[in-house]
């Protein structure tokens, strides 16, 4: 007799035995001692997960000689017939070589025929979604109202493709891929039925490799136990399987962490040598940071990172030290340049150019710091427009008279200092205008930031010790904004200058030139905006572009 794989000779006959998929475990048995059991069911779900294996179970279930039954007793004629693969009143058909119309009509004749010796006739059509849209058509009526001694089982890995209509005319149940740790736990149970010796580390190896199918699983025990005789070592696992030793992915995971390029190249070299896929390497290295961000973040780590403990543990220590931030900062990076190695001719060299393309970009910021420059930048923008006014326009006698005195922008003086300076105000009447407005200005900006820039467009035009007249050459806006704010400047200008001043307020029209000098100014503030640090720092931290500079 010819050898049995695992993943048949193992195959669950009952519902308990089935791994991983109590829900419709339990759904089944209850509904089959309430007699409630559709007569259409659809099982979906990723390969090898116990979709065909649970049709069949559900066939003994209902055609045993006990049955309908929760567990069959697969010692009668039908039990028998179903697991050996020849039972007469139970058929198994292959959607994707079975998938014309014909044949499903071939199949819809034969339906009204009683069963040979069971209690139903039983279709398990299995990749259903492989059949034509005219044989779906064909089923329709059938599959909605079939005869009593019917049952119909369909199985499929991709639900989607089955239309609306085939859909809402069967029970649906959704078949889960299978944890880690299960499929680990059943595979030692197994090598100790066949008398083989696997540590536990490599049982959680193939566990990982199978992806969630216990199907895979088994055929990779399978391959593991022909290659070596006696017991097995972690080492010979990693060899027979062609996958990265886990220590690989931590210690690169590690350089990247910390920056260390040599380690870095030296490491992806030794898995080039080994003859590993290194597009793999990289889809594996992608998950184990998914995994470090989520241990990092500390909230249902269980439940999201399908690990061994001693696994989680140990990326536990290796996040301690790295905000996340960073973490999600190289997360990001790798999972975007995926396509490019995934698609490229030389993976090695794309994995490498992708390596040294993240340890050049400067660390990511914390939000606090972040926030923090920018409230900076904020300010220094506001403030910008009264420190150096427009060359040949309104206010540039007082950048002179700051020029003369050596004082620059920064070197404010406090309201004192201004009350000071009033009282000692030169007898030269153009003098004493000057500096009138420069520290009127001044007071302004500091009280108001925001209505600081729109009063440095404007001039003053006359000022006795009973009266100012501010001429305002500007757009809307500004003229707008200072009209808004006249009470607080009539404030501003009692307070420096006495109770019976009045302050009056005239509109002048751009000229051609004035619209220049403006227009260029303007475009100076903004290429300064554009050119400051903390600008630089924001577009590249949040991978935007500027859409507009706005002067107010």
């Amino acid at each position: 007799m010819s050898y049995l794989v695992l993943a048949r000779k193992y195959r669950p006959q009952t519902f308990e035995e089935v791994v991983g998929q109590d829900h419709i475990s339990r759904t089944l048995t209850n509904a089959i001692s309430a007699g409630r059991v559709a007569h259409a069911i659809l099982f979906s779900g990723p390969r090898g997960t116990g979709k065909t294996t649970v049709a069949r179970i559900l066939a003994k279930a209902m055609n045993c000689k006990d049955g309908p039954t929760r567990i069959p007793c697969n010692t009668c004629r039908s039990c028998q017939e179903i697991t050996s693969g020849h039972a007469v009143d139970v058929y198994e058909i292959d959607g994707a070589s079975n998938n014309s119309v014909d044949q499903i009509r071939d199949l819809r004749d034969n339906i009204k025929y009683m069963p040979a010796h069971s209690l139903y006739k039983i279709y398990i059509i299995d990749e259903v979604h492989m059949l034509s849209i005219a044989a779906f058509n064909a089923l329709l009526k059938t599959l909605e109202e079939p005869p009593g001694h019917v049952l119909f089982m369909f199985a499929t890995t991709e639900p989607h493709k089955i239309p609306i209509t085939i859909l809402s005319r069967c029970q649906q149940h959704d078949f889960r891929r299978i944890d880690v740790q299960a499929i680990a736990d059943h595979l030692k149970m197994i090598c100790g039925k066949e008398g083989s010796e696997i540590d536990n580390e490599s049982l959680i190896m193939i566990a990982r490799e199978a992806g969630g199918s216990m199907r895979d699983a088994l055929s990779l025990l399978d391959q593991v136990m022909a290659c070596v005789e006696g017991s097995v070592t972690y080492g010979q696992v990693v060899d027979i399987l062609g996958v990265v030793d886990r220590k690989t992915i931590f210690d690169i995971s590690t350089a990247l962490i910390g920056g260390d390029v040599p380690k870095l190249l030296d490491l992806v070299d030794e898995v080039y040598r080994h003859g590993h896929d290194l597009k793999k390497l990289y889809v594996d290295l992608i998950e184990h940071f998914r995994n470090l961000l989520v241990v990092k973040l500390g909230k249902g780590i269980r439940k999201l990172v399908d690990l061994p403990s001693h696994e989680i543990e140990r990326m536990q220590g290796q996040v301690q030290s790295v905000s996340p931030v960073s973490l999600n900062q190289i997360f990001d990076l790798l999972f975007k340049e995926e396509v490019t190695v995934r698609l490229s001719s030389q993976p090695r060299l794309a994995i490498e150019m992708v390596f040294l393309r993240l340890l050049q970009v400067p660390p990511a910021l914390p939000i606090d710091a972040l926030i923090e420059k920018l409230d900076r930048l904020q300010s220094e923008i506001a403030k910008a427009p009264t420190a150096a006014a427009t060359p040949g326009g309104p206010g540039s006698s007082v950048s002179a008279n700051r020029c003369r005195s050596g004082k620059g922008a920064g070197d404010r003086p406090k309201t004192a200092t201004v009350e000071k300076a009033a009282k000692s105000l030169p007898e030269n009447p153009v003098e004493n205008s000057e500096k009138a407005w420069a520290r009127f200005l001044q007071t302004v900006s500091e009280k108001h930031p925001s209505l600081g820039p729109s009063l440095t467009r404007g001039r003053l035009k006359r000022f006795t010790g009973e009266k100012m007249v501010i001429e305002i050459t500007g757009n809307g806006f500004t003229v707008n904004m200072v009209r808004k704010n006249m009470e607080a400047i009539k404030k501003i200008c009692r307070d420096l200058f006495g109770t019976g001043m009045d302050v009056s307020l005239e509109v002048v029209q751009n000229s051609n030139e004035s619209r220049l000098g403006k227009k260029t100014a303007e475009s100076r503030a903004k290429q300064e905006a554009l050119n400051h640090p903390l600008v630089a720092d924001a577009l590249e931290i949040f991978d935007g572009k500027v859409v507009d500079v706005k002067i107010l």
